[in-house]
């Protein structure tokens, strides 16, 4: 059952990815989502370069005490403080595959109230 649950996932995520790319003027907001974590890099496709990161291990989260999911919106909004100081506003999110639903869905949200526009 893993195998084919990791195996629909990565289908997903392909015809995703066929869809939407980052440019620099518009990049990509990428999320992974592990059982423990929640990362969300802003990514310039055409550059193959990481212009911003966050994660929900950095200390202001981690030491907080609160669930998964309100870690995730506040993982959405440093992001998205970190993107509009690099210059940042409009990106194209891609859920890489996961359910647009919880975890995904809040730090999505928290990045739209920091800031981002997508």
């Amino acid at each position: 059952m893993i195998r084919d649950k990791k195996f629909k996932r990565s289908r997903i995520k392909k015809r995703i990815r066929g869809k939407i790319s980052g440019t620099t003027e518009k990049p990509r907001l990428s999320v992974f989502r592990s059982n423990k974590d929640i990362y969300a890099q802003v990514i310039d496709d055409q550059k193959g370069v990481t212009l911003v990161a966050a994660s929900s291990r950095i200390e202001a989260i981690r030491n907080e005490k609160s669930n998964k999911v309100d870690k995730s919106f506040q993982v959405g909004k440093e992001l998205a403080a970190k993107a509009v100081q690099a210059g940042i506003t409009d990106v194209v999110f891609d859920r890489n595959g996961y359910l647009y639903h919880g975890r995904v869905k809040r730090l999505a949200e928290g990045a739209r109230e920091g800031g981002l526009k997508f």
